[in-house]
């Protein structure tokens, strides 16, 4: 690896597995000082060793429920008092609980929207005023494919992800003049922990989403959490300092 994030600072949220822990490692390679954020200690600790003893980075495990503005608030406020600044923020954290519209209970739309968007809102409140102190930053927001319409059976998922793209805009919008920039990743079929389980409580091994993939996904097969970092370790670097209210599709082509 280069060092394309030398000396930033980036706070990743859901950063103890997945797609999270993916862009944690690549941008801790890259030269970044990495805060993760997740609710499980043991899991945050231990993707902050290895941070620490394989990339020699500088990391921080936040605990804590960011679906409460207070959590937020000291996930940005630890990570500067520990760095010194702010440079990037990843918004990654999310959930994906089944259920169409019809079936959709209230605490199922409200638990969804808490970590998928109120979350992320709240996170980007407390980073931008962070990066206004140090002359911008970048946000980055994982999106999906679902937050253009989704599937039947994701219906308050899809809703979430479109209100999370519209925040990306209304950041990229009104905070450029700032040089704080905002962009949406189009996330595809990632071979997640989460996906994996989710799928394996239904009767499906990976194996067999796989050989789905090579039918359903235009590029033929699903993606990974290394695809995913590439593209968001482009959007926090320097490289991409005139791209803000963009939407880069990772998707094998699911979007088009």
């Amino acid at each position: 690896m280069s060092s394309r994030l030398k000396d930033k600072a980036v706070i990743i949220t859901g950063g103890t597995k997945g797609i999270g822990k993916g862009i944690a490692y690549m941008a801790a390679a890259e030269g970044a000082k990495v805060a993760i954020s997740g609710r499980n200690e043991a899991d945050g600790r231990r993707v902050v060793d290895e941070l620490e003893s394989r990339y020699g980075a500088e990391a921080l495990f936040v605990q804590g429920d960011i679906s409460r503005e207070t959590a937020c608030r000291r996930l940005v406020g630890e990570t500067v008092q520990r760095f010194g600044r702010l440079d990037g923020l990843v918004n990654n954290a999310g959930i994906f609980p089944r259920g169409t519209i019809l079936d959709t209970s209230e605490d199922m739309y409200e638990s969804i929207f808490a970590v998928n968007m109120k979350a992320p809102f709240f996170c980007c409140k407390y980073a931008i005023e962070a990066m206004q102190q140090n002359g911008g930053g970048s946000i980055v927001h994982m999106g999906s494919t679902h937050g253009y319409k989704g599937s039947p059976n994701l219906a308050a998922y899809a809703c979430s992800k479109g209100a999370l793209r519209t925040l990306s805009r209304h950041i990229a919008a009104h905070y450029a003049r700032q040089q704080i920039r905002s962009n949406w990743v189009t996330v595809g079929w990632v071979a997640s922990e989460g996906e994996i389980e989710l799928h394996e409580s239904m009767g499906a091994t990976l194996e067999e989403l796989q050989e789905r993939a090579k039918t359903n996904v235009p590029s033929g097969r699903m993606q990974t959490a290394e695809d995913m970092a590439y593209g968001v370790i482009y959007l926090l670097s320097d490289e991409s300092n005139q791209v803000t209210g963009s939407e880069l599709a990772i998707s094998g082509g699911l979007n088009i």
